[in-house]
């Protein structure tokens, strides 16, 4: 191929379309295509080791693949889970079958 004909090519129809809408696309950041799927944040959950509560803090993973409207029964059943975690650590300590010997 000559230089004449790659040149033809380039100045074919759609070509100073083209090369302004490359202009354009370097001046402004192009628009998504359409509506994306959720995206994780990728936050970091450092366990505890506390079997339960790492449990919970796991099942914040799952909002990861919903939509901000389904966050919220996550967080619900997140909290209630650790606020029971939390209340059991107030309740006293049952007796095992052993230690109620006289």
């Amino acid at each position: 191929m000559t230089d004449e004909a790659a040149e033809t090519r380039a100045e074919g129809p759609g070509a100073a379309g083209s090369a302004a809408g490359s202009a354009a696309g370097a001046e402004a950041p192009a628009e998504p295509a359409g509506p994306s799927g959720p995206v994780p944040l990728g936050v970091v959950r450092t366990p505890t080791g506390h079997t339960g509560v790492d449990a919970h803090l796991a099942r914040l993973a799952d909002a990861d693949h919903l939509g901000a409207d389904g966050h919220l029964g996550v967080y619900e059943d997140v909290h209630r889970g650790l606020r029971e975690a939390l209340t059991a650590l107030d309740a006293p300590p049952v007796p095992g079958p052993y230690e109620n010997r006289s």
